[in-house]
């Protein structure tokens, strides 16, 4: 049976928050905001070690303890100038572990509340598919498009769209080879789905939410400290 590994792409300063901590060591429930995101992959006994992907000049990542996840998290020191780069140095980096048809599951760095309920239903529901498939919400909002002047555009037909989220899972092989072809990508699946696939959506709901202005850090508060998750 193929085995799963977890990809946690850590290089970018989120400069979206302000400051000059990167976005993944800000303070979130008494831990950097990453511990949380790490424990959560960490804890599935499915997910045999999980990689975190590191800026190569990376100065916080010593100045935390990360002795609670052992062996298992494994840290890697290629991060690249985008999202895509550093995930396609981290596959390159775990090529003497990772068999071909392996898993890996990529989970964004700034998206702590992942639940194991989530997390179990994505590795249930892609199971042994042949392209793999990501966590997802449906669209629920009116979707406006900017006409460039800061004025309404359009309304965009939201039935049949959904938000992508993460872990995003996707075989070894498949997955790096779409990734050396497609770097212009936001997410891993826009690579795999250039490669003339269409990966399986799996419902998640809101709390997976990634973290990416300062509000969105009391709402992340909120859901690790009441999803009574144990």
């Amino acid at each position: 049976m193929s085995r799963k590994f977890a990809l946690v792409p850590a290089a970018g300063s989120g400069s979206r928050m302000g400051g000059e901590c990167p976005k993944q060591y800000l303070p979130l429930a008494g831990r950097p905001l990453i511990f949380h995101t790490l424990d959560a992959l960490c804890r599935c006994a499915e997910i045999e070690a999980v990689f975190v992907v590191l800026a190569p000049d990376d100065r916080h990542w010593g100045s935390y303890d990360w002795s609670p996840f052992g062996s298992r998290l494994k840290p890697l020191w290629c991060g690249g100038a985008s999202r895509a780069e550093s995930v396609s140095n981290g596959l390159a980096a775990m090529a003497g572990t990772a068999g071909d048809d392996d898993w890996v599951l990529v989970h964004d760095a700034a998206r702590p509340c992942l639940s194991q309920a989530q997390l179990a239903r994505l590795i249930r529901e892609v199971g042994e598919d042949a392209v793999g498939g990501i966590l997802a919400v449906p669209v629920a909002d009116t979707l406006k498009r900017d006409g460039g002047d800061g004025r309404i555009g359009a309304t965009v037909e939201r039935s049949g769209l959904w938000q992508a989220q993460t872990p995003q899972m996707f075989r070894y092989r498949l997955l790096r080879r779409a990734l050396e072809a497609t770097r212009a990508v936001t997410d891993e699946a826009g690579a795999i789905e250039a490669q003339g696939h269409r990966p399986r959506l799996v419902a998640a709901d809101i709390t997976n939410l990634k973290v990416t202005y300062p509000q969105d850090l009391q709402l992340a508060a909120w859901i690790l400290a009441n999803r009574g998750e144990t």
